[in-house]
This record gives C-alpha cells, sequence and structure tokens, in this order.
C-alpha cells in the first residue's frame, strides 16, 4: 500500500488550517475526492463488486463471490469493494489470491459494522458516504451487486439512476443472484411500469442484467469498453501486464 495521509492526519490538518466550520469541512472533502481519486489511477481496469457486511463465510453467497471475484481479478482487472467484511470481504479475499489483478478497499469510518478486512493489495478510509459512492463509482469497467441491504440497495439505485439520466455512460450493471434480485425487478414492472403514473420507461429495464451464471459475467466485462470518460489520465497504465504487480 501506498504511503498516504491518514483520514485523522487529513481532519487535524483541515480543521488546524481551517477556521471556520465550512472551510474545513471543505478541505476534508477535497482531500478524500484527491486521494481516492490517485488511488484508483493506480488501477487501470477495475470491476466494483457491492454486497452486505453480514453474510457469513458459510453462506452460499460469500462463496459465490469469492470464486467470482478470483475469476474476475485473473483477468487481470482490479476488484474495488467497500473494504468491509461480508460480501465485500469475500471479494476481496478471491481477488487477493488470484494469480493477477488486484484487491482495494474503499473503505467507510462507522461507529459499527465496518472494519477493514485483511484481504487487500490497496486501501483508503473515508469519513463521508458520499465521496466514498463517487471513488467506488469511479471509471469502472462493470459494477457487480450482490446481496445487501440499505447500503448496497443506495450504492445500486445510484449508478442506476446515472446511467438513466445519462451522467454517466452505460457501463454493465449485473445483479448477481436472481432469488434475491428477481423480486425487485418484479416490483419495477408490477408497479413502476404498469402503475398510471409509468414512473419508469421499459428501456430502462435494459440498464441492468440480472444472472446467477458466473460465466455470463466474466463474459458481459469482457465485452464491456474500458472508460476514459471521467479522467483522462485514468487509463494511462492500461498497458501493464499484470496489476498485482504495480499496486505497491
Amino acid at each position: 500500500m501506498q504511503n498516504r495521509k491518514t483520514l485523522e492526519e487529513i481532519t487535524k490538518t483541515c480543521i488546524a488550517d481551517n477556521p471556520t466550520l465550512v472551510d474545513s469541512r471543505m478541505c476534508i472533502i477535497d482531500a478524500e475526492l484527491r486521494r481516492g481519486f490517485e488511488m484508483m489511477n493506480d488501477h487501470p481496469r477495475s470491476v466494483s463488486i457491492f454486497g452486505s457486511a453480514r453474510l457469513l463465510p458459510e453462506t452460499d453467497y460469500y462463496k459465490r463471490t469469492e470464486a467470482l471475484a478470483k475469476k474476475i481479478a485473473n483477468m487481470n482487472y482490479t476488484v474495488v469493494t467497500g473494504g468491509g467484511h461480508g460480501i465485500m470481504g469475500a471479494a476481496n479475499k478471491g481477488a487477493f489470491e488470484a494469480e493477477h489483478g488486484a484487491s482495494v478497499g474503499i473503505n467507510i469510518e462507522l461507529p459499527f459494522e465496518q472494519t477493514l478486512n485483511p484481504s487487500l493489495d490497496d486501501s483508503i478510509e473515508f469519513h463521508h458516504f458520499f465521496s466514498r459512492k463517487v471513488i467506488l463509482a469511479y471509471s469502472a469497467e462493470a459494477y457487480i451487486y450482490c446481496p445487501g441491504g440499505f447500503g448496497t440497495l443506495d450504492e445500486f439505485f445510484e449508478v442506476l439512476t446515472l446511467m438513466q439520466t445519462k451522467k454517466i455512460p452505460k457501463t454493465p450493471i449485473i445483479l448477481y443472484g436472481s432469488e434475491f434480485w428477481q423480486p425487485l425487478e418484479d416490483y419495477f414492472k408490477t408497479i413502476l411500469l404498469k402503475s398510471e403514473l409509468e414512473t419508469i420507461s421499459r428501456e430502462d429495464l435494459d440498464l441492468y442484467t440480472i444472472t446467477d451464471d458466473d460465466e455470463e459475467v466474466l463474459r458481459i466485462i469482457k465485452e464491456a469498453e474500458v472508460r476514459t470518460d471521467i479522467s483522462s489520465t485514468h487509463h494511462l497504465g492500461s498497458e501493464k501486464s499484470d496489476t498485482k504487480k504495480n499496486t505497491v
């Protein structure tokens, strides 16, 4: 991991250097985003994986996520998660143990639940949820959503909305686990589409794919374009043969 200022160091510096609450908060937010962007520039191709921090290693989704993440990393992608345990830990563990790729955690400072998992080649901690979400979504080649709670749903709907409103290019959104995600799509179809209001369009359902098939996930990722829309320098290192060897 690179030698970066800790969140505590950033907070102390910003408070000391800025006399007002607004200025100190803006300083912290700016520092969080800058170091997040700088870190992700070290990882030319990435797949972000989201999911519950509460799922245990013996659960089926944990095991499947670990195996899937290992396959993705061995395609020489960096696997990016929220850095916690559960599904996030499973994804990081799979990527960390792969021969190629890299495992990255974008952690959040919380009074409960969220401690950093040990299976990381690189990591960074955030105080603000919104700045953390920006980095989690930063120029990923695909987004994979495993079963999760409010946080996972929040992250899914944010990226979905950004694509629906064309704020970011259409990028693969994969909902992994049909038993968990199909009821949500049923709600979209029976309530959002068929109500008098028609609050979404039918083509909005094409923005994501629900699947249980690892091979379909890998095919979608392989066919996805490498994104360069957010930073012209983000993919300068894409010629690297193995990101696992270039993360320190």
